[in-house]
């Protein structure tokens, strides 16, 4: 299965948007977008009408709001794939429907709190799981190691499923994530702070090859 190194990018307006792309470059295919209204987590992030590059990127929403519903909506089109936290979701089949209608691809996030099993029987209809090693909202959270053992649960329960973990992920923790089953590695701080991007990702790259 296909390991993947996706920059996590939080911003507050459309410059710091805008100077973070130009960090980026063509680094990584794949970038998250923090989502985030300061009411399901104490912080805020892209929660206005942002611009993309156009066919540059493939990008995934990581929904960290409280109305993951409102947000799909108003925004799908901008995206490919849309993450909504499990725990603000009110209806999990409708709005697994809503955005599968919208020919994009679909996943849950978990919090540290939340048990893995709550999302089992949706697992035939997502494409992807995310589970959160740090409580969310912030760049540079505390690694949680606990959190693996959702990821351990997933990979033999789906030895197919893309599983992504968010949190904490830098070259002392990348590995251990990836032993445990995961797939996709979201990293914020230890990328986008870096003086140099595409080398960060490598270093990452590198931690994780022989697995």
């Amino acid at each position: 299965m296909k390991k993947v190194i996706i920059p996590a990018v939080i911003a507050k307006s459309q410059k710091e948007l805008d100077g973070i792309f130009s960090k980026i470059k063509d680094s990584a295919c794949l970038l998250q977008l923090d989502i985030m209204d300061s009411k399901f987590v104490p912080n805020s992030s892209l929660d206005f009408d942002f611009k993309l590059p156009q066919k540059k990127y493939k990008f995934e929403a990581h929904l960290m709001v409280e109305y993951p519903e409102k947000w799909v909506d108003e925004n799908w089109e901008k995206v490919d794939i849309i993450i909504a936290h499990f725990e603000s979701v009110k209806n999990p089949g409708k709005i697994i429907e809503s955005v599968r209608k919208k020919e994009k691809k679909v996943a849950f996030a978990l919090n540290p709190e939340t048990d893995v099993e709550q999302i089992k029987k949706y697992l035939d209809d997502i494409d992807q799981v995310l589970i959160m090693t740090v409580h969310p909202g912030f760049y540079g959270s505390k690694f949680l190691p606990k959190t693996l053992n959702k990821v351990r649960w997933l990979r033999e329960l789906r030895p197919d499923l893309d599983i992504e973990v968010d949190g904490g992920i830098k070259p002392g923790t990348i590995e251990e994530v990836s032993k445990a089953g995961a797939n996709m590695f979201v990293s914020g701080s230890f990328i986008i702070n870096s003086a140099d991007i595409k080398e960060s990702i490598k270093i990452l790259e590198n931690k994780i090859k022989a697995d």
